[in-house]
């Protein structure tokens, strides 16, 4: 669940990311504890459904990884990611591919330390640099982590400042959370911003957790999935907490990984 939209790497991404999906189906056995969880993508504002979004949090102890699946409305799988590390970690490895254009952005173990790439479609040239995993620095989803872990200062109010990593400028921006009104009922809403120099490029991202459990409810922001022009959303993606399934079957997480990616959403 990126927050930031990245700005504007020679591989396809299918079979770039053949080995990868290997090594993932060997490390989750059947014996991993397997979570599903459902997120429906709306336009910030409102209206139809944008496109849906599957994720499956696979917990084997010393191998931890998660897989996402982004649908069309019509049910049409047309991009996918791969984490790699455990739901604590502020800065997992992951990779995005992005079926239509054949966009891919991610942070990548070399044997040198880690790496961000961003590749603008299939065709295009990847670009790569060395990346620092250094505390306070988030990639991607780890976003939810560094809520996790400053949860009580959010909740008395205190913000939590970090470093987020976007892909496309190959480094990182610094963000502040901090909560927004005081916490209502069973809910405690967040606010990110950035800082001054790049307050322009996103408007405001909100977020919703339960108290209970820390659980996301709703994201309002910039996210990862661009619309038919390249332009990253400003959506409002839900969570349901009735659509989130505890020790679903290996076989689901295959499908996902197998299942080819749409060239295009829509008619055609």
């Amino acid at each position: 669940m990126p927050l930031i939209p990245p700005c504007d790497t020679n591989r396809r991404p299918a079979r770039s990311g053949r080995a990868a999906w290997a090594l993932l189906l060997a490390a989750a056995t059947p014996a991993a504890a397997i979570e599903r969880y459902e997120g429906t993508a709306f336009a910030r504002d409102g209206g139809d459904v944008l496109y849906h979004e599957t994720h499956w949090r696979l917990d084997r102890p010393g191998q931890p990884s998660r897989v996402v699946l982004y649908t069309c409305p019509d049910g049409r799988g047309f991009a996918r990611k791969r984490l790699w590390g455990d739901a604590d970690a502020t800065a997992p490895r992951f990779e995005f591919v992005d079926g239509r254009d054949g966009y891919r952005e991610g942070v990548r173990a070399t044997p040198v330390g880690l790496e961000v790439f961003w590749q603008p479609r299939a065709d295009a040239r990847e670009r790569r640099k060395p990346v620092v995993a250094a505390p306070g620095t988030v990639f991607d989803a780890g976003f939810d982590a560094l809520v996790r872990t400053g949860w009580h200062a959010l909740a008395a109010g205190r913000p939590v400042d970090a470093s987020f990593l976007l892909p496309s400028r190959l480094g990182v921006i610094d963000v502040q959370v901090r909560r927004e009104g005081a916490a209502v009922a069973d809910r405690l809403r967040l606010r990110m911003t950035l800082d001054a120099w790049y307050g322009f490029v996103a408007p405001r991202t909100d977020l919703t957790y339960r108290l209970d459990d820390r659980w996301l409810l709703r994201f309002e922001g910039i996210g990862t999935i661009r619309d038919a022009q390249g332009r990253h959303q400003d959506v409002r993606i839900e969570f349901p907490p009735d659509r989130r399934v505890a020790d679903v079957g290996m076989a689901e997480v295959e499908a996902a990984l197998a299942r080819p990616l749409a060239r295009r959403c829509g008619p055609g």
